[in-house]
């Protein structure tokens, strides 16, 4: 029965055809009797239903990912060499616009995807910089096009408060605090507060910060606003002021800096373990020999800074105190920073160095029984001791700056408020 429905269906369609084409070149469509077409369009879907007839899809262009995690040590060049892409291609994503000179500066452990064609071209490049830029390289005519593509970024206040009952570092990560975070608090105290020597169990600290969000999810912490650090009963205050010429710092509520000309410690949570003593006996000469300077224990390896802005002097070995960097500050000061494994590279002789840049590493070397950093202090050529020493301070803002300090500060000085009664109606 199928079949001679078939044929009919068929037979039909034949004349359907066979009597249009002895119209000629005359419009078919503009003399068609609506029956005839209505007839039509039922063979059509007659022909289909008995033949399962499908039109055949087009082809989908073919591409390919191939996605690659930056290790460290490798550039953009190494990468291109692994995923076998054209070097003539590196050079125009590279010097496409200014945009593509970023591809030059990759982060280890962010990744890379190119898209690639049937013929292995590239035809996209895509590297995630932050979780909130990404760098595309899009393939167009005979060179690419690069752009810098950015998400917004959501800023959320946020607050912390902790008791010291072991160290600054382990009670900040107790109470939710980022390692970021916890070195910023300590950078911003280095002038008044030794975390080496002075921090005792019960001390305290309420600190106010940023959280960075992305698409709803937090990626970063930003910058600490305002905080509070009560040490050996001592109240120490600082807020966060950007001033007229974009440069931000710290500063007390008076708005006095918290930047002094020195640090009081060259190196982060690191202990004394030898005390300046002019008639201690040194532990490998078994003499009485002075001891100009504070040392302190840490790891090979540790980073040490310098204390205070200047120009290196000495740059290299030195008897018994082994690889040394020796810094004048000025016409007055001078530091010296003895023991190191290492220096840091690219600095020598007349390198001008910035409070808190490092200048080498811990180390052991020399007259050393371990590891250990050996610092000195000197004013007008004398040794003093730079734990006890009365160091100089920065100079105070003036009356047009200090009213935009004021009116800046207001909110974080109340933010840091009410995150210390809320610390406190939380406990009780």
């Amino acid at each position: 029965m199928k079949n001679r429905i078939l044929k009919t269906v068929l037979l039909s369609a034949c004349t359907v055809v066979a009597a249009s084409a002895s119209y000629g070149l005359i419009p078919y469509k503009s003399f068609q009797d609506p029956k005839d077409l209505e007839r039509e369009q039922l063979i059509s879907s007659k022909v289909n239903q008995y033949t399962n007839y499908v039109a055949p899809a087009q082809p989908a262009a073919f591409s390919e990912d191939m996605e690659h995690t930056v290790k460290s040590g490798e550039n953009l060049s190494t990468i291109f060499s692994d995923l076998n892409l054209s070097r003539e291609d590196l050079h125009k994503i590279i010097h496409a616009n200014a945009t593509g000179k970023q591809f030059a500066d990759m982060t280890p452990g962010q990744d890379v995807v190119a898209t690639v064609n049937a013929e292995g071209e590239l035809e996209q490049l895509t590297y995630a910089k932050t979780p909130f830029e990404t760098l595309v390289a899009t393939r167009h005519d005979d060179g690419f096009d690069v752009k810098l593509l950015s998400k917004k970024i959501d800023y959320q206040v946020s607050s912390a408060k902790a008791t010291i009952q072991s160290s600054l570092f382990e009670d900040g990560v107790k109470a939710g605090l980022s390692e970021k975070i916890i070195l910023k608090l300590a950078d911003i105290f280095a002038w008044d507060i030794d975390f080496a020597l002075n921090l005792r169990e019960g001390d305290e600290f309420t600190v106010v910060y940023e959280k960075l969000f992305v698409d709803g999810k937090e990626f970063d912490t930003g910058d600490i606003l305002s905080v509070e650090f009560i040490n050996q009963g001592k109240t120490y205050t600082a807020v966060r002021f950007e001033d007229n010429q974009g440069h931000t710092g710290y500063y007390s509520p008076e708005g006095n800096s918290l930047r002094k000309a020195f640090l009081q410690n060259p190196m982060d949570f690191a202990k004394i373990s030898s005390h300046f003593n002019l008639h201690r006996k040194h532990p490998i000469l078994n003499t009485i020999r002075a001891h100009k300077g504070v040392d302190y224990s840490a790891s090979i390896g540790t980073p040490v800074k310098t204390t205070g802005d200047g120009k290196i002097v000495f740059h290299g070995i030195k008897s018994g105190y082994g690889n040394v960097v020796e810094i004048e500050h000025g016409q007055k000061y001078s530091t010296l920073y003895a023991h190191l494994s290492g220096f840091k590279s690219g600095q020598k002789v007349g390198s001008k160095v910035k409070q808190g840049d490092v200048i080498g590493y811990v180390g052991k070397t020399g007259l050393a029984t371990g590891p250990h950093l050996h610092y000195e202090f000197r004013i007008a050529g004398q040794h003093v001791n730079p734990v006890t020493a009365k160091l100089p301070r920065s100079l105070p803002m003036d009356n047009a700056v200090l009213a935009k300090f004021k009116t800046q500060t207001q909110p974080l000085m109340a933010a840091l408020q009410k995150a210390k009664g809320d610390a406190l109606l939380a406990k009780n």
